[in-house]
């Protein structure tokens, strides 16, 4: 008797194989983005130079990865970094599209046969190794396998809807190919993945409920749908990941309008790269045709598709961001730890530069004050301190995400480096402008010549705090030996300041015991601040020889 679409076990079937389906791309997807994660990043650096390898690349990633999204966060995560230009990400995002079709081949196969063994496969791999990597693995086979079986169960539940004469008039509506888009678009936004459905297209061409036409359309309507899944996760975010979220959307837009009115010529193209195939693989040939042609036809213009992103999107209006607010440390680069990372260090780079300029401003307002002054540089650690706390819980964050031994090594060296810019903050803030209230209060005067002995020392700390950053920044070994190579320079001056102290200590003139105390405790203040900066210095110089060898 025909199915009524109002039946129970045809929406439960069908949603629930939706379900199984769903979370079986997302176990897979983690599962290989975990093994796969740090050597992606590193061959998308350094394969980007020029149009033709990023279209590989990222056909390359993604399919390996079985998620466009996943390249996308990395392809953002560069751009945030400075390691890619939009007009390079282009090419990488058209390729992610290639990459995504190698799904809907895997699905036409229609090996549901597969599904249980390879659940049974994953799980048992699970179990009875102790080695990460292929317990990751195992993660990857129950997730293949949960994609089979929800295909398996919504065809069993759709199947017999072949009787069924609603079912049968709506099928034969999508010849209409706006109609069709209409459809796939609508579902695609609302299930947020096109390889779902894709894959219900497949089940349904299989069976032979639908054409191959009328397939065709709706998997070009999943790739307008598509387009709103990349907006909406655009929002909110920097405008490096909403112009990334554009260009896609460009991409597709501009591939659906062009075929919109060439659909029987592509099932034509389909049918005849795959003679022996029923409709399910005429309609995978169809769907990588399509993402195919329309990246060698548009591969010439990713200078100008990232131009018009550019300026859909404009940069924002220039304003002053708070000093205590987080810059890079978006949540959406968490999965994805080796992004993270690189996000947080740019971050504890800002920090630096931050507590840099406290140094900078601090000598002058520690020697003359007036106390407003010095009230004010003891209000910006209130910022640093803010900003110290986002960094650290971030990286908390990080680190409960798996990792490999040369991230848990990065994620220490920057907590390292993250208090070690918050104590130099808190060093001005606390130490030095007690000492110059104080020294207001007792009424003392520093002399010229020791103010210009004090002001030798404050520029060679300076210096060293530049150098410590600058190193840090740009991983530059070299550099941070450079200022862990001033500590001589510093105990000559140290000496010499102690020398004129002495001398200072016992002229003949008013309060110079006070005088010399508040001398004394600026220089070790300084002093501190030059230890924690080559303490920051020898960060780097450690992880260049634990990298040599």
């Amino acid at each position: 008797m025909p199915q009524d679409f109002a039946s129970f076990d045809l929406w439960t079937g069908l949603f629930g194989g939706l379900a199984l389906f769903l979370f079986g791309m997302d176990l897979l997807t983690r599962a290989l983005k975990r093994v796969t994660g740090d050597q992606l990043k590193a061959i998308l650096a350094r394969l980007t130079d020029n149009r033709i390898k990023g279209l590989l690349l990222g056909a390359g990633v993604t399919s390996v990865v079985q998620s466009s999204s996943v390249t996308t966060v990395l392809v953002v995560g560069f751009i945030s970094a400075g390691v890619m230009s939009l007009g390079q990400s282009v090419a990488v995002i058209m390729g992610a599209n290639i990459g995504t079709t190698i799904t809907a081949q895997i699905l036409a196969f229609q090996i549901t046969a597969l599904a249980l063994p390879l659940v049974t496969l994953g799980v048992t791999l699970t179990l009875v190794t102790e080695n990460r990597m292929w317990r990751e693995y195992g993660g990857a086979l129950i997730g293949l396998g949960l994609i089979f079986y929800g295909m398996s169960v919504m065809s069993g539940a759709m199947a017999p809807l072949r009787d069924s004469a609603p079912f049968i008039e709506l099928m034969a509506s999508l010849s209409n190919p706006a109609l069709a888009i209409l459809v796939g678009a609508g579902f695609t936004a609302l299930v947020q993945s096109s390889s779902a459905t894709t894959g219900i297209l497949i089940v349904l061409a299989g069976q032979g409920m639908v054409t191959l036409d009328a397939a065709i359309g709706v998997a070009l309507g999943a790739n307008v749908g598509t387009c709103v899944t990349a907006m909406l996760a655009g929002i909110g975010k920097p405008r490096e990941a909403v112009r990334a979220a554009v260009v896609h959307t460009i991409f597709n837009l501009a591939g659906v309008a062009l075929w919109l009115w060439f659909i029987p010529e592509l099932a034509d193209l389909a049918r005849l790269l795959s003679p022996g195939g029923g409709t399910a693989r005429h309609l995978a040939w169809a769907h990588t045709v399509f993402n195919v042609v329309n990246a060698v036809l548009m591969i010439g213009a990713t200078g100008q598709i990232a131009r018009l992103a550019e300026w859909l999107v404009p940069d924002r209006p220039a304003r002053a961001e708070p000093e205590g607010t987080p810059k890079f440390l978006e949540s959406a680069l968490l999965d994805t730890p080796q992004i993270a990372l690189e996000a947080a260090h740019r971050e504890v780079v800002r920090l630096g530069r931050h507590a840099t300029s406290m140094v900078e401003v601090a000598l002058p307002v520690a020697l003359d004050g007036p106390r407003l002054r010095l009230e004010q540089l003891a209000e910006r650690d209130r910022a640093i301190n803010q900003l110290h706390q986002a960094i650290i819980a971030y990286l908390g964050q990080i680190s409960l995400r798996r990792l490999s031994l040369a991230q848990s090594d990065e994620l220490v060296r920057l907590v390292s480096a993250a208090n070690d810019f918050e104590q130099i903050a808190d060093l001005v803030a606390r130490d030095l402008v007690v000492s110059s209230l104080k020294r207001l209060d007792d009424g003392v005067v520093v002399s010229p010549a020791t103010r210009r002995i004090i002001a030798r020392f404050h520029a060679e700390v300076v210096a060293a705090l530049r150098g410590a950053v600058d190193a840090f920044e740009g991983r530059d070994a070299g550099r941070a030996r450079e200022v862990r190579a001033m500590k001589g320079t510093m105990r000559e001056l140290s000496h010499e300041m102690a020398l004129h102290g002495i001398e200072r200590l016992t002229a003949r003139a008013p309060r110079r015991v006070k005088t010399y105390t508040r001398e004394v405790e600026l220089i070790e203040i300084l002093d501190d601040i030059f230890r924690l900066a080559r303490r920051v210095a020898r960060l780097e110089t450690e992880a260049d020889e634990a990298a040599a060898r």
